[in-house]
């Protein structure tokens, strides 16, 4: 009798120690890693769209830039709704990307930079049962991107091409989030992960010029619509509670 009731008791024992591994409903969790970001990044030509305050339409040909690529840390923090539905925030440090010419901008190398702001929210359905230390999983989610810190580093690029000293602003928008990965549990408390996540993402950046022309100078207005369409991977280890 002793004896079974031993057995019974590991059983128990073991029951609850696997209900403690499980990534199950009502689970919280944190994670910290390292974010790279590979922009698959081209523009439209340049465009000026105001001399003086008289509105133009004039296309600079052959002109265009894209971005590099950047590294950043991130957290995340997320709740498992059910035991294959969790809801995660990410954010991260706000990685600086370099613009760099292209066409016939592309003689001048870096031409400027800005910083990124991206708070992710996430839907992941993860595969496997709750006990399983590899759970693969599939997500979607919203972004909200916007830029700051921009500006024109490039002195021969504002003397040369845009004729004077130069400011920058650029869009800001919502946009949706593709996500991939899996998670690896060592034990109750920790895992590692890996993730891939695209982001179908543009923005117009608006140049506002004092340039010097033989008339003095004049406020000229141009622009380019850059697309980013970066590939984001995170590499990370977190701590489920």
């Amino acid at each position: 009798m002793k004896l079974k009731q031993a057995v019974t008791g590991i059983a128990a024992l073991a029951c609850m120690t696997t209900a403690a591994h499980a990534q199950s409903a009502g689970s919280f969790y944190v994670t910290t890693g390292w974010f790279h970001l590979a922009p698959q990044s081209n523009s439209e030509p340049l465009k000026v769209t105001s001399i003086g305050g008289s509105p133009t339409n004039i296309t600079e040909a052959n002109t265009g830039a894209s971005l590099s690529s950047a590294d950043t840390i991130g957290i995340t923090a997320g709740y498992f709704v059910t035991d294959h539905i969790a809801a995660e925030l990410v954010v991260g440090y706000p990685p600086s990307f370099d613009l760099e010419g292209s066409g016939s901008l592309a003689q001048f190398g870096k031409l400027g930079q800005a910083k990124q702001w991206s708070p992710t929210l996430l839907f992941k359905y993860y595969f496997n049962a709750p006990t399983a230390a590899f759970r693969p999983y599939l997500g979607i989610g919203v972004s909200r991107i916007w830029f700051t810190d921009e500006k024109i580093t490039n002195s021969a690029f504002q003397a040369n091409v845009l004729h004077g000293p130069t400011s920058v602003t650029t869009d800001s928008s919502w946009e949706p989030v593709f996500n991939a990965g899996f998670t690896y549990a060592f034990d109750q408390h920790w895992f590692a992960g890996f993730s891939v996540s695209y982001l179908p993402l543009s923005t117009t950046a608006k140049l506002s010029t004092a340039a010097n022309t033989p008339v003095g100078t004049l406020n000229v207005q141009s622009e380019t619509k850059i697309k980013l369409n970066p590939i984001v991977t995170y590499v990370n280890i977190g701590y489920r509670f």
